[in-house]
């Protein structure tokens, strides 16, 4: 269990405005670092059951946050997805790596001049 000072961190550095206190992004960001203690307590208690259950609860609570964000303000998600350094993060910049590499193939294509153009 995260202790207040450290949840006052985090809803200052994620708040969307200054009034901002349970903001999808204010409630992920607090997930994360729940499940990020929960992390560590499991890899020196491995038999600590209930512990694994509460954190399988966050993982699930968080992707369902996730999933909203996305569906409701794709930005934030992708901007917080970044903040947290979640796995999906690392997705979407490969795709859209990948997304940019192919408009610069298309364009380098498109750039070619023709044989026709080329024999007049």
């Amino acid at each position: 269990m995260l202790d207040k000072k450290s949840k006052e961190k985090l809803i200052k550095k994620y708040r969307v405005h200054d009034t901002d206190t349970g903001s999808p992004q204010i409630q992920i960001a607090i997930l994360s670092a729940e499940i990020d203690e929960l992390s560590e307590h499991l890899k020196s208690h491995k038999h600590d059951y209930s512990s694994r259950r509460g954190l399988l609860r966050k993982l699930a609570e968080r992707r369902r946050m996730l999933k909203y964000l996305q569906k409701e303000n794709a930005d934030a998600f992708r901007e917080l997805a970044i903040k947290l350094k979640l796995k999906i993060a690392q997705k979407l910049q490969e795709e859209e790596d990948q997304k940019a590499l192919k408009e610069r193939k298309y364009e380098e294509i498109m750039d070619e001049p023709t044989e026709e153009v080329a024999a007049k």
